[in-house]
């Protein structure tokens, strides 16, 4: 029997090899755009692929601008006119090979000689979505998630997003967090707050009783956090984060929300403080975006000249200043002392709305604000109490930033078990979270942590007005396109 299982293995390696030298025609010995552009070696003769961007034929010259989504820039070729092909298109597949020579065009260093033109693959601009030179506006790409990738805006918005994901585990690793995988399915509801996907089977046997109905035994849901389970490892480690895909069942289709969105979650043992969590939002923020403009400046400075022009300016304020701290009562005295007329009346005891959280950050300066100690009634049990009769309040923080409001929330997490019991026992949960009372019953230690969305991240330091414009296939109430 290992003879013959290392025989199909064996069959299958030489059928996978077949296959990768008929793929490798499109990709031996290319070369990214990004490197021809960079590379000082003028005269090498190198291939690249990648989709024409723009076509001009003149009598004399055939110009191209091809882009491999390696990079902003273009890359100019200039062809000899009989290498045109009908099929050569604005759109169109490509695989050149040429010299790479100094060019004498404003705007660029080095352009491709072309020598062979190959077409990969064709491309109808009558039939394409996205024309030539033109500006859509976002609305409308938004139509064409599977194609709006290759406009420049959308380009540049991945980029950006795959850099700030590397800069945030980066960020992690250098400072001695474990990363930790935390489920997707679960049966917990962290936040309290109902707005739950629920998990079941597609085809369900109507004529099964309740309990043999569900494929886990007992109802379950998409996580809409994953720092309980983060609480469960920070019992063994000391630094833990999770990133990665939550899920809200909020009926909204505002600028602010999605049902489907990243968050960066991380939780600290042997906390003294609410400060430490605060230091650890502040320096997450600041060497994550330090890391994305130095590693993409072109990308950036697209949106903040033509998405969101003056924002570099903001962004720079929030970069170069230390972030401002004020507790909810003072938050809510500012609100109630100042002339501006809010939708939503301040009170102390009421959440803090969109309004006032972009008001507050106004009022102090247009920098990212933390405000601290909430009331106890606002927040999820496992927030600590502060003990401060009669306001009553919880050791948790939110961080405000510009034109977004709340970017993080976090707090110290309730280690002492006769306290976080009876809270469970007040709101009839001490059942279903005898577990996360366990953890307390054995060498607990005082600890707290935070989350941060991570497209209300990318709204903050690029401007972004739509958090649906921040992530590839945007999910929100009625709409769930591919």
């Amino acid at each position: 029997m290992f003879t013959q299982w290392r025989f199909v293995i064996s069959r299958c390696h030489a059928v996978a090899s077949v296959t990768a030298c008929k793929n490798r025609f499109y990709s031996a010995n290319a070369i990214r755009i990004r490197d021809a552009i960079n590379s000082q070696k003028v005269g090498d003769q190198l291939k690249i692929q990648g989709w024409v961007r723009s076509i001009r034929s003149q009598k004399e010259v055939l110009f191209l601008h091809v882009n491999d989504g390696s990079c902003l820039q273009n890359l100019q070729v200039v062809a000899d006119p009989s290498l045109h092909d009908r099929k050569l298109t604005f759109g169109s597949a490509v695989q050149i090979s040429g010299a790479l020579v100094k060019s004498l065009h404003k705007g660029q260093d080095v352009e491709l000689h072309a020598s062979d033109i190959r077409i990969i693959g064709s491309c109808d601009p009558l039939k394409f979505p996205f024309k030539i030179k033109e500006r859509h506006p976002v609305e409308y790409t938004r139509q064409f998630p599977h194609l709006r990738c290759r406009t420049n805006t959308a380009a540049s918005l991945l980029r950006v997003r795959s850099e700030a994901t590397l800069a945030i585990h980066a960020f992690f690793k250098d400072n001695g967090f474990l990363q930790i995988h935390t489920p997707i399915i679960t049966s917990n509801d962290c936040e309290g707050a109902g707005e739950l996907f629920q998990v079941e089977l597609a085809q369900k046997d109507k004529k099964q009783n309740d309990e043999r109905s569900h494929f886990f035994s007992i109802p379950v849901f998409l996580t809409v956090s994953g720092q309980l389970h983060l609480e469960a490892i920070a019992g063994a480690f000391s630094q833990v984060y999770t990133f990665g895909p939550t899920f809200r069942a909020e009926n909204s289709q505002s600028r602010r929300h999605l049902a489907e969105f990243y968050m960066v979650e991380a939780e600290m043992s042997f906390t003294e403080g609410l400060e430490d969590v605060m230091k650890v939002m502040q320096s997450l923020f600041k060497t994550v975006t330090d890391n994305v403009l130095s590693q993409c400046p072109e990308d950036v400075a697209l949106f903040h000249k033509h998405v969101s022009p003056g924002h570099k300016e903001k962004l720079d304020r929030m970069l170069h200043n230390d972030f401002k701290v004020i507790t909810y009562t003072e938050a809510v005295h500012i609100l109630k002392s100042c002339s501006h007329s809010f939708a939503f009346k301040p009170e102390w005891g009421s959440d803090l709305q969109s309004e006032h959280e972009k008001y507050l950050v106004q009022h102090c300066g247009n920098v990212p604000l933390f405000v601290t100690n909430y009331p106890y009634n606002l927040k999820p049990f496992y927030a600590r109490d502060n003990e401060d009769h009669p306001n009553h309040t919880v050791a948790a923080v939110d961080l405000l930033v510009p034109g977004i409001g709340e970017l993080c929330g976090g707090s110290l997490r309730e280690d002492r078990l006769s306290l976080l019991q009876s809270r469970l026992e007040m709101a009839g949960l001490s059942d279903v979270y005898h577990w996360y009372l366990e953890l307390r019953q054995f060498g607990s230690v005082p600890h707290g942590g935070f989350g941060m969305g991570f497209e209300r991240y990318l709204q903050c330091i690029l401007g972004v007005d739509n958090i649906k414009d921040t992530i590839p296939f945007p999910r929100f109430s009625y709409s769930c396109l591919l």
